[in-house]
């Protein structure tokens, strides 16, 4: 590492001044406050003067406002500012991140632990803007394969969810599945967790609400397609259904943690898991978004609109920052209790959580339809695909709690459905058929009693004649 001497930090100055492109190229980590308490005053003019007056100042002007004597730098080439750009990027990061370390010991001795890691973390990624981003025309075959491949469409294992999001899920973006209290949210979550292990990817499930116990009692349930109660009836059988099924699923970790737990909370256990185990993490289940609290702000829990929104946006950066694929869930509030569509109004704490997620989900159901084996997906929001406002109908196992999709096979495209499952499942009124039956049973009673009442007339008609 370079030993950034005062003499350096004033070529630093020199350079920028004698090439204008070099100071804008480094603006965004431009700090005065990193320079030498002798150039700090000359270097905040100079950074002051070029935002009011859209020029740098001469070497003049910085010599008389900023007391520093400055000499513009003869012959510079493309390799002398490329030398300033990679040295200026090392310095700018060396000063911040000892800032960070000293404002890290003062919070530590106030016991304010959870904006710790932030400001170190946010010192060690600085870095000036190099990637210029994807050249749109250059080489299209290249840039949709990226997409497609690594760019990551996984499949949900349920496939009319997977053709509304053509072809799944991506990593790195941030999906939400809402429902009521009771609706089942840690199932549809369980769900599609194992049937990413039965694909062979590896994933951790945390829960901040259900033990670790109860939530992987659960998912042996949906393994081994048994009821709670036959496992503990089988417990040795389940047992060995579950590692001969471990041969073949990626690996899968349990974490119960408190709520209000944070993002840096999850991020810590994900990298300690990795550090211990060796294991790569390709999914990560959140159970739920609700329940967590923020790194970057000191938010009031009763807050949930600027609570959420925090917590949303760390979530999704988490999800970026490691590349996985991230589920969470989110609860439903009361307005939603008595409608069968759902919008964003329906959500607890508001919008700002949809803003953040790129995928949104509301689940429909009711005691009736989980007894008829039913449950509904509807897709509330979606960046990447034009899903907004389709519905998928599911099937679903009481006993085992698995939800499975066995109505794929019957479109190449799944269309919004215009018959909700509510109007099939609720009493139809059968007056209409009741009076029509009674009507044409009256009519065939009234003619048998008349033919009886002819022939007894005839009858007595011939007795007389007698």
């Amino acid at each position: 590492m370079s030993n950034y001497t005062v003499d350096l930090q004033r070529l630093f100055l020199e350079f920028m001044l004698t090439d204008a492109q070099s100071f804008v190229r480094v603006q965004n980590i431009y700090n005065p406050e990193n320079f030498d308490r002798t150039l700090r005053e000359a270097a905040k003019f100079i950074q002051d003067h070029a935002a009011k007056h859209t020029v740098l100042p001469t070497v003049e002007q910085v010599r008389a406002v900023g007391g520093v004597d400055l000499k513009l730098v003869p012959e510079l080439d493309a390799r002398h500012l490329e030398w300033f750009m990679d040295e200026f990027e090392g310095f700018t990061k060396k000063q911040e991140l000892e800032r960070a370390i000293l404002k890290a010991a003062d919070l530590i001795e106030k016991g304010e632990f959870d904006p710790v890691e932030k400001l170190v973390k946010d010192a060690v990624q600085i870095s000036l803007t190099k990637d210029l981003g994807t050249d749109y025309w250059a080489d299209p075959v290249d840039r949709l394969n990226r997409y497609f491949s690594s760019g990551g469409q996984v499949s949900t294992g349920w496939p009319q969810l997977d053709k509304i999001m053509y072809g799944g899920f991506s990593r790195g973006e941030l999906n939400i599945f809402a429902g009521g209290s009771g609706s089942g949210k840690s199932l549809v979550m369980m769900n599609i967790a194992l049937n990413w292990l039965q694909q062979g990817l590896h994933g951790v499930y945390i829960t901040l609400e259900l033990s670790e116990e109860l939530t992987s009692l659960r998912t042996d349930a949906m393994l081994n397609d048994m009821s709670t109660k036959d496992i503990r009836k089988n417990i040795d059988d389940t047992a060995l259904k579950i590692r001969v099924a471990s041969k073949r699923a990626g690996n899968y970790r349990i974490k119960y943690m408190p709520a209000q737990s944070t993002v840096n909370d999850v991020r810590s256990f994900i990298k300690e898991y990795q550090v211990q185990t060796g294991n790569r993490v390709d999914f990560v289940m959140i159970d739920y978004l609700d329940l967590l609290m923020p790194v970057s702000a000191k938010v009031s829990p009763n807050d949930l609109f600027v609570k959420d929104k925090y917590v949303s946006e760390e979530l999704r950066n988490l999800s970026k920052e490691l590349g996985m694929l991230m589920i969470t869930a989110s609860q439903l509030n009361r307005s939603a209790v008595e409608e069968v569509e759902f919008d964003h109004s329906h959500i607890s704490g508001g919008i700002s959580k949809i803003n953040t997620a790129d995928n949104v989900f509301g689940i429909f159901t009711s005691r009736a339809m989980r007894e008829r084996g039913k449950y509904q997906i509807q897709c509330m929001k979606s960046r990447s695909s034009t899903g907004v406002g389709q519905k998928i109908d599911l099937d679903y196992n009481m006993e085992t709690m698995r939800i499975i999709d066995s109505g794929a096979e019957n479109s190449e495209y799944v269309r919004p459905q215009t018959e909700k499952i509510y109007d099939r499942i609720k009493p139809k009124s059968t007056l209409n058929d009741t009076a029509d039956t009674e009507t044409e049973t009256a009519k065939v009673s009234v003619t048998s009693n008349s033919n009886k009442l002819k022939q007894m007339l005839a009858g007595l008609k011939s007795t007389n004649e007698v």
